[in-house]
C-alpha cells in the first residue's frame, strides 16, 4: 500500500468515526458550534470555571465552541474576547483574528481588554500537526508557553489558567512552571476528549499575587 493510500484510508476513517461519535451528534442536535463545547461545559461543571459578569479570554478560539459555552455563562454583564488566526463561525464574542504568536497581535489584544480584570484565560490552542512527535510536541508546548506568560500579564489575583496540552516531553516542566504562580494546579481529561488523544487539560486555578509569586 502506498503511503498516499493509506492517508486516504486514515482520513475515510477518520470521517466515518466522526460522524459517528455522539458528541458531535450531539453538538448538532444542541445548536453547539463544535463538540469542543462539551470539554470546557464538563469542567466548567466540575471545577466551577465561568460565573455570570466574568472577563474571559479565550485563546485559539475557533470554531468558537469554548466561546459560546462562555458567552452563555459570563451573561451580558460579562465579555468573551476570543482570539483566532481562523474566524469564528459565531457571532457575540469580541473577536480578534490575528496570531498569539505575533507580538503585536498581543499588544492589540491588551489594548482591546481596555485594563479590564480577566478572570478566567483559556487556550484550547494546537498546533497544525505533521504526524511527527518530535515536531510537533515542541510546538504545542510553545504554545502553552505563550498562553500561560499572556494569562501571567492579564489575571487578577485568585484568577484561573486553562490551557490543552499533550502528553509527552515539557509537559512536566510546565506544570512546575504553573505551581510558581498558582496556588493549584489540576489535570483533566473530559470524556469529550476522544480516548486515543494525547491532549490533556492543565486548570491552574487561584493565581499568586505577583509579590508571593516572586518570593
Amino acid at each position: 500500500m502506498t503511503a498516499v493510500a493509506r492517508k486516504r484510508g486514515s482520513s475515510d476513517r477518520w470521517l466515518r468515526e466522526h460522524e459517528r461519535d455522539p458528541y458531535v451528534l450531539r453538538a448538532r442536535k444542541e445548536g453547539r458550534i463544535a463538540r469542543s463545547a462539551y470539554k470546557l461545559a464538563e469542567i466548567d461543571e466540575r471545577d466551577k470555571l465561568l460565573h455570570p459578569g466574568m472577563v474571559v479570554v479565550d485563546l485559539g478560539a475557533a470554531p468558537g465552541g469554548w466561546s459560546q459555552h462562555a458567552m452563555e455563562r459570563v451573561g451580558e454583564r460579562g465579555r468573551v474576547v476570543s482570539l483566532d488566526l481562523l474566524p469564528l463561525e459565531l457571532s457575540g464574542p469580541e473577536f480578534i483574528q490575528a496570531d498569539i504568536e505575533d507580538e503585536e497581535s498581543v499588544v492589540s489584544l491588551h489594548e482591546h481588554l481596555r485594563g479590564d480584570a480577566v478572570s478566567l484565560v483559556m487556550s484550547d490552542m494546537a498546533p497544525n500537526f505533521t504526524g511527527m512527535r518530535a515536531v510537533d510536541q515542541p510546538r504545542s508546548m510553545a504554545l502553552a508557553e505563550l498562553a500561560r506568560e499572556f494569562a501571567l500579564e492579564v489575571l487578577e489575583e485568585h484568577g484561573k489558567f486553562l490551557v490543552k496540552v499533550f502528553q509527552g516531553e515539557g509537559v512536566d516542566v510546565f506544570k512546575r512552571s504553573l505551581h510558581e504562580h498558582f496556588r493549584r494546579v489540576l489535570v483533566r481529561k473530559p470524556q469529550a476528549s476522544r480516548g486515543r488523544s494525547r491532549e490533556l487539560y492543565l486548570l491552574a486555578a487561584e493565581r499568586k499575587s505577583v509579590t508571593a509569586a516572586t518570593d
